[in-house]
């Protein structure tokens, strides 16, 4: 959210001869409060004193402040490259000396730095130094090329926001990030290039390694939910430490004033400084420094849900950036819905997904509490899902979705339970078309058509439930390009209301004597009980379908329940993979003949887990 607040005239001067017992108020240009340090937590200072109605409010920044635009926004004075040479009194007030101008003041906040000396990465990489590898600092010549940034502190963020101000394509690693733990400054900044689309935020993952791959850096994830990555340079954003007074030449005079605070993360206690709790002037500043200055009560998510509707309002336009065109219920717990992103591409191969996501401070069709609500208030939920089709077109000819302007999604209604409380579908069921929603930057996923090489191959799509979304996109395209081969969907559901696709599948069969859909409704008193794995162990696809499962010539997409799946794991006392305890499609295959396909060893078995 903006910091809607003005400033004083703020001006600064060469330091007086003598200043010697004499008060504040008998200087105007005197400040309140310099910051030293341009980094996301001083200005998150600056903006806060303001906010609180602290006039004549100084930055010092010896190199480039972390976010310029914000500097610009908010009207912040800053003085752009000055070096702290020392900090001294002068009667009640303390003059901080810089490489251009001395400064008389009422406190001193000295922020953070960020650490960038001796440091080992946070997981394996390739032997440093690198000119694709980089700490702190990342590269100038960047415009067009792709840059990883891993990291879950403000130097993160100011990472991404300086290389997307560079033009780079950036992609921002922040597994275990906390935006609560964030500065202001940063969090704010985060938002804006997230709404405007600008980088892709990754906030679960972290690579587990870094390696070389034909001269790049390669990030292996280790996630099934995230691809492995290359790029052009990987910067890591190092944590931020507390300065030493002796590193500003501060006085023990000065130090011992109370009037210098240290910016520390959390306002963790350092033995001898003054610590700052947090990233505005919190009481303990106030109170010795400014026993004037009535501070505001913290903006809390508590405080914000009174304000509802105009709080509401506000992160909405804060955090979405894309629109609801279509919903239309299969019933009142199954929907399709198609969304149109503000800005960007929404191009996509058949069978990758995006990410959808709405704020906690929305309505929820039901009448459970979110865990932690009043901390969360503000947060978004966000949430993957793979990318549907709408099969036809307006005009009955197959629908050509992968370069269209909007996406389509196929999303069922989670119930609450005792052990889970889902935050975005019992919200998602109350939007219609017209209403905002946000939209992930990029899709992503390597569950597709490539390995489908032969058209006269046979593909078999099975799936459970909502796992039908991306076949029907893959279907779809395979027909589109005249694939000459057997083609057969078989999805199971509980009953024959759960098939929000099926007039056009079976349309599809009409037209495409090489196409095949199989509904698996399992509650239907009329319809006999059998599941996916039923088609193979049972030999139905040979028997009805006339399908020979040939490793040499099938392709099998898997998609769904992972007890339909049934991945083999690693056993944790013998480190073996072993299948589990329910016998899944994958356990059949194998035993056929067919191999799960992986970056490392290509094979016939393509699965999505699709919770």
């Amino acid at each position: 959210m903006m910091w809607p607040y003005g400033c004083s005239p703020l001006v600064s001067v060469p330091m007086a001869d003598s200043i010697t017992n004499q008060s504040p108020d008998q200087f105007s240009t005197a400040y309140n409060l310099v910051i030293i340090g341009g980094t996301a937590g001083a200005l998150s200072v600056a903006i806060s004193s303001q906010q609180a109605g602290l006039g004549l409010v100084r930055v010092i920044s010896e190199e480039a402040v972390a976010f310029p635009a914000l500097v610009a926004e908010e009207q912040l004075d800053v003085g752009y490259g000055e070096s702290v040479l020392s900090i001294d009194t002068a009667g009640d007030l303390l003059v901080v000396n810089t490489n251009r101008l001395a400064y008389r003041t009422r406190a001193v906040m000295v922020a953070g730095r960020y650490d960038i000396g001796p440091w080992n990465p946070p997981m394996p990489t390739p032997p440093f130094p690198s000119d694709q590898l980089h700490v702190g600092a990342g590269p100038d010549d960047v415009e067009g090329k792709d840059v990883l940034v891993i990291g879950n502190t403000d130097h993160a963020v100011e990472s991404v926001v300086q290389m997307v101000a560079k033009g780079a394509n950036v992609v921002l690693a922040a597994g275990g990030m906390d935006p609560s733990k964030l500065s202001p400054a940063a969090e704010q900044m985060m938002r804006q290039v997230e709404k405007r689309r600008e980088a892709t935020m990754l906030y679960r993952a972290i690579p587990d390694s870094i390696g070389l791959i034909d001269g790049y850096p390669m990030a292996f994830f280790n996630d099934r939910r995230t691809p492995d990555l290359q790029f052009d340079h990987v910067l890591f954003g190092p944590n931020r430490r507390t300065p030493e007074p002796s590193e500003l030449n501060i006085s023990d005079a000065a130090l011992s004033s109370g009037h210098i605070w240290f910016q520390t993360k959390d306002g963790d206690a350092v033995e001898g400084l003054n610590t700052a709790p947090g990233w505005r002037i919190g009481e303990d500043i106030a109170k010795a420094c400014f026993p004037e200055l009535e501070l505001p009560e913290p903006l809390t998510p508590a405080n914000r849900r009174r304000q509802l509707t105009s709080a509401i309002e506000e992160m909405r336009e804060d955090h979405y950036n894309a629109t609801i065109t279509e919903f239309e219920p299969t019933h009142s717990d199954l929907w399709v819905l198609r969304v149109e992103p503000d800005m960007g591409s929404a191009s996509h191969k058949p069978g990758q997904y995006a990410s959808l996501g709405l704020g906690y401070w929305e309505a929820r069709i039901d009448d459970a509490e979110d865990p932690n609500l009043d901390q969360k208030w503000e947060k978004l939920i966000r949430r993957s899902y793979s990318i549907s089709s709408r099969m036809f077109d307006e005009h009955g000819y197959l629908a050509d979705d992968t370069q269209g302007t909007e996406l389509e999604f196929y999303i069922v209604l989670v119930p609450p339970t005792p052990d889970n409380i889902p935050g975005l579908t019992p919200r998602l069921a109350l939007k219609r078309p017209g209403d905002r929603i946000y939209l992930g930057p990029k899709v992503a996923g390597r569950y597709t058509l490539a390995p489908v090489v032969n058209p006269d191959a046979t593909v078999l799509f099975l799936s459970t439930g909502t796992g039908e979304a991306p076949q029907n996109s893959m279907v779809v395209e395979l027909l589109r390009k005249g694939h000459a081969g057997p083609i057969v969907s078989a999805v199971s559901v509980r009953q024959w209301a759960d098939l929000g696709y099926i007039d056009k599948h079976r349309a599809l069969e009409k037209r495409y004597s090489n196409y095949q859909y199989l509904p698996m409704p399992t509650r239907e008193a009329d319809v006999p009980k059998r599941y996916i794995q039923d088609l193979i162990s049972g030999g139905v696809l040979e028997s009805e379908f006339g399908i020979t499962l040939d490793p040499e010539h099938t392709h099998v997409f898997l998609c769904g329940n992972p007890a339909m799946i049934g991945l083999p794991e690693s056993n944790p006392e013998t480190g073996e993979k072993e299948f589990p305890e329910v016998t899944g499609v994958v356990e059949l295959l194998t035993a056929k003949g067919f191999a799960l396909d992986s970056r490392q060893q290509p094979g016939n078995i393509h699965y999505e887990e699709y919770w």
